[in-house]
């Protein structure tokens, strides 16, 4: 569990909770996506977890898991908890919990809106899958290649059987490379088919136009809010776009998966929150330096009786070992 809070935070307090891709860190995304940068000028939290070697060799959100998706259980709980903490630490707003993510990392976002939709006003999808499609690897590299559509209402159906929630559901936004070759780019078509179907929107977008220089397609409620929004990112291959915000800054640096496409989706996914209209007052000075700081492994607390920690070691125990470690360290010579 990385998190990164800057010193001076808007009102309410907001929450933004970032998944990396495979073979990334939370850290390296988050330099990449330029996350915490924007959290420093807009002024929210930021929540970054990190996906242990043990869970996945791959560094892989296990999205396609059923022990790892559900409500309740493995890594969706896991996320879950760290959220709460969160919440609680810093006096987050309930209201205002948001969450986004890159490949796995966009699947497990589609998991998290699906299984905990109570928990966040809205999500972004970037080069994802939608929920509930794949039970093992076969089936998840399968969607992967090519996208199977199934009919809206059974993709609608799948996320509101993860849970007993009956809304009000997350906004959601869906970001896809036209030139996709690891994930299919129909499969946002299929994100989109679903959460049209469970907001009880018409698959015909109700505004259709281009920004920066890319396709996005609009579906409002009866209030004209902004339910759900896609942009296709023309000749994009599979990653997270970059370019220039509408503020003229730059967040974000160009790497692996990490793609200059003329448009920053970092920055429009925070206006998509609701998050990119406050500007801090405080003194640049006084603010913590952008980047993300470790807060494990207090990111979930020792339950002997949770089954999910069996056979492993509590908190107490890896600091025995620990401090032995240092010892011999010490009388060895390797450390003083």
């Amino acid at each position: 569990m990385l998190r990164f809070v800057p010193a001076k935070l808007q009102q309410p307090r907001a929450l933004v909770v970032v998944l990396h891709g495979c073979g990334q860190t939370a850290a390296s995304y988050d330099l990449g996506a330029g996350w915490s940068t924007l959290a420093k000028h807009y002024g929210f939290a930021l929540l970054l977890p990190q996906q242990q070697p043990a869970n996945n060799a791959n560094g892989c959100f296990n999205w396609f898991n059923t022990e790892d998706i559900a409500r309740g259980r493995g890594e969706a709980c896991s996320i879950r908890q760290m959220i709460a903490r969160m919440v609680r630490d810093y006096g987050i707003d309930k209201r205002h919990v948001f969450i986004c993510g890159l490949s796995a990392g966009g699947a497990m976002t589609s998991v998290m809106l699906a299984a905990y939709p109570e928990v966040f006003a809205a999500g972004a999808i970037i080069a994802g899958l939608p929920f509930g499609i794949a039970d093992n690897v076969r089936e998840a590299l399968n969607a992967m290649r090519a996208a199977a559509p199934l009919p809206a209402r059974a993709l609608g159906d799948l996320v509101r059987n993860a849970s007993a929630h009956r809304g009000p559901w997350p906004k959601v936004s869906v970001w896809h490379g036209s030139a996709d070759r690891i994930v299919n780019p129909a499969n946002a078509d299929e994100i989109v088919k679903q959460w049209l179907d469970v907001h009880h929107l018409p698959p015909a977008p109700m505004s259709v136009g281009m920004v920066d220089g890319h396709p996005r397609q609009v579906w409002w409620n009866a209030h004209g809010e902004t339910i759900v929004e896609s942009y296709t990112i023309t000749a994009m291959a599979h990653g997270t776009p970059l370019g220039r915000a509408a503020d003229d800054r730059r967040y974000g640096k160009q790497g692996a998966f990490l793609l200059e496409a003329g448009i920053s989706s970092s920055y429009h996914i925070a206006k998509f929150f609701g998050l990119a209209d406050w500007i801090g007052e405080a003194n640049p000075s006084t603010m913590e330096t952008p980047g993300t700081k470790l807060l494990w492994p207090l990111a979930r607390p020792h339950n002997p009786s949770d089954p999910a920690l069996k056979g492993k070691p509590t908190l107490q125990k890896r600091r025995r070992v620990i401090d032995v470690i240092s010892r011999v360290l010490t009388a060895v010579g390797l450390k003083r």
